[in-house]
């Protein structure tokens, strides 16, 4: 945590770590926001008992939250961009209400009104997923700046892994209502920490003030910051374009800005997929219990875990030595971890799939096969559960380090429109993951689990031709684009 007067030395200067480290405070806030999506896993069944609802209409409480973070950010990230608001207002007031909001949500007595709250805690917790990257760039070099970035996604990437397990158990003694109050007891810290400690880290909006105490000492009203004469000259409409419009227009006109929002979208949208695949898994193949599945979680941990480490020693040891000495570079650059990860993402989803036991179980009273097409999925019966996840392991890696080069590279390359860039594309992965969700289960019930899964390799095949395509020919696309950086 960091002072609050840490914020009159925030700058795009500012060294890695030091007495202020306020990354820390993003992170804690990304990692509670994202376990709040997954803690709900383990309450669907309780929800179904309780209401006497189906499981696709259980699986809302999860939906509804993520499709609500990815609607979010394009309002208050434009917002952040204004300089009499500055970066902490949208942190700190929406995540208030987001706290408020998870009582009423534990306390409800109506499912429809329970996932309409599961929808507005989502829109209301959502600014730190657009902003926070555009927070941690206000304060670091663009040669530390990937330390701090891949930190922050580390959050993000726990969070949803944590969820199942901190609640599983929990859910399980004390009934669905338990995994709002634990999210409550998590998140009232956390909003505490940013309220008394988060330092503002918007140049226009600290330079906003300063003008303003110069005006007061100095009597002359003619002394203004750049961000008060750009704020005047700006209408709600030119609001609205930014909030609605660009994101929009940067993906439907720019092949490399759309390829990878499409890639990353597919990828959340196969890790949300996992929500409904491991209790088909764990449950109805291997016999867990909640609890038991929550502890599979952690394959996606040990994964994240293992990326993360690779990660940093590529940059240390590779990347900010050659950005000494021969400067940032084309863009692509970044790109180039990434041509060896994507191959772990289908490789990691053929192990998940390839090792579940083909005998039937029942999942929530539907008799499931693992594999309905026994001469294309041929597992052993004594298969151990190491297998899938494993499998999730590696294909955790492969994401974790196609993400970290995507989002380096789309803000060196349009460094002009990044907010507008990542508001874009979270909100085309989010739609999916919320899709993926209600889709994933029949998927894997009609098909079988190794087939199904299958079909999502396959995708992800298809992607790797994508990611050499794009670093190739990336500098003939930036040459072309209206939006890259000339």
């Amino acid at each position: 945590m960091c002072r609050p007067s840490c914020s009159e030395f925030a700058g795009p200067s500012a060294p890695l770590g030091g007495e202020c480290s306020p990354e820390f405070d993003y992170s804690a806030y990304t990692f509670v926001f994202y376990l709040g999506s997954a803690i709900y896993a383990p309450s669907a069944v309780g929800i179904m008992e309780e209401f006497n609802v189906s499981a696709q209409i259980a699986s809302l409480g999860l939906s509804m939250y993520v499709l609500a973070y990815g609607i979010g950010p394009l309002l208050f990230s434009p917002l952040s961009e204004i300089a009499s608001i500055g970066r902490n207002p949208p942190y700190v007031v929406t995540f208030a209400i987001f706290v408020v909001l998870l009582v009423p949500a534990a306390l409800s007595n109506s499912v429809a009104g329970f996932m309409v709250l599961r929808f507005l805690t989502g829109f209301f917790g959502s600014p730190c997923l657009a902003t926070g990257g555009a927070s941690l760039g206000d304060m670091f070099s663009l040669i530390k700046l990937p330390y701090v970035l891949s930190l922050w996604a580390f959050a993000a990437t726990c969070g949803p892994a944590l969820g199942p397990l901190l609640s599983g158990f929990s859910v399980a003694a004390k009934g669905w209502r338990w995994s709002m109050w634990e999210l409550l007891w998590l998140s009232g810290p956390v909003w505490i920490a940013l309220f008394l400690f988060l330092p503002e880290t918007s140049s226009g909006n600290i330079l906003l003030r300063r003008a303003r105490r110069l005006r007061q000492i100095s009597g002359n009203p003619m002394v203004k910051s750049q961000g008060e004469m750009e704020q005047s000259a700006m209408t709600v409409r030119d609001v609205a374009v930014e909030a609605l419009w660009r994101p929009m227009q940067t993906i439907l006109l720019d092949p490399a800005i759309a390829f990878t929002a499409v890639y990353t979208a597919l990828i959340y949208g196969i890790y949300y997929s996992f929500f409904e695949a491991f209790p088909i898994v764990y449950l109805g193949f291997f016999g867990f219990n909640l609890g038991e599945m929550g502890l599979a979680f952690l394959s996606i941990i040990v994964g994240a875990i293992i990326a993360l480490a690779g990660y940093w020693a590529y940059i240390h040891y590779v990347l900010e030595p050659d950005i000494r000495t021969n400067g940032l570079g084309a863009p692509e650059k970044r790109l180039v971890p990434a041509l060896f990860a994507s191959f772990l993402l289908p490789i990691g989803l053929f192990i998940f799939g390839k090792s579940i036991n083909p005998d039937e179980a029942k999942y929530y009273g539907v008799v499931i096969k693992a594999n309905r097409h026994p001469s294309a999925w041929t597992s052993k019966p004594e298969l151990h559960w190491i297998g899938p996840t494993i499998g999730i392991m590696v294909f955790t890696i492969g994401i974790f380090v196609v993400i970290q080069c995507i989002f380096l590279y789309l803000p060196l390359t349009f460094p002009q429109y990044t907010a507008s860039l990542f508001a874009g594309n979270d909100f085309v992965r989010s739609t999916l993951a919320a899709a993926t969700i209600h889709f994933s289960s029949p998927l894997y019930i009609n098909l079988g689990v190794g087939p199904g899964v299958s079909i999502l390799a396959a995708l992800t095949c298809v992607c790797i031709a994508g990611i050499f395509g794009l670093w190739y020919y990336g500098a003939r696309l930036r040459a072309k684009s209206r939006f890259a950086a000339k």
